[in-house]
């Protein structure tokens, strides 16, 4: 299959791409495989600056954690201390002690280190 590659500068672009790549798959060809993840790295790079990846802010993390359990945030009181502290922790207000940090790794079987990084300040 003769085809160029299709630089991803716009949406249409990456449409585009995603068809071309699509196509290239169907190829036993080597070419056509080197084509491939050509294009496809071009598509990455693209997706990464169109749509760049951050990490959860600690209130995002705890509430999808209570989504997936669940939970409520009566639940949490007795994790993170009172229902006050909760509401603190929650609102982001407050950063998790680390004896928090113990329970609720415990609760959730989730690694410290997400938690404390969650809760950790943006780096700019």
């Amino acid at each position: 299959m003769k085809v160029t590659l299709v630089v991803v500068q716009n949406d249409a672009d990456h449409r585009e791409a995603m068809t071309l790549i699509g196509k290239l798959m169907a190829s036993d060809a080597p070419a056509d495989r080197a084509r491939m993840r050509a294009q496809a790295q071009l598509v990455e790079a693209y997706e990464k600056a169109r749509w760049p990846r951050r990490a959860p802010s600690l209130p995002e993390l705890l509430f999808y954690l209570m989504d997936q359990h669940g939970l409520t945030r009566t639940d949490l009181a007795p994790l993170l201390g009172t229902p006050s502290r909760v509401s603190e922790v929650l609102s982001g207000k407050r950063e998790l002690s680390m004896s928090m940090v113990r329970r609720l790794r415990e609760r959730f079987h989730v690694s410290a280190d997400l938690l404390i990084a969650a809760g950790a300040p943006a780096a700019a």
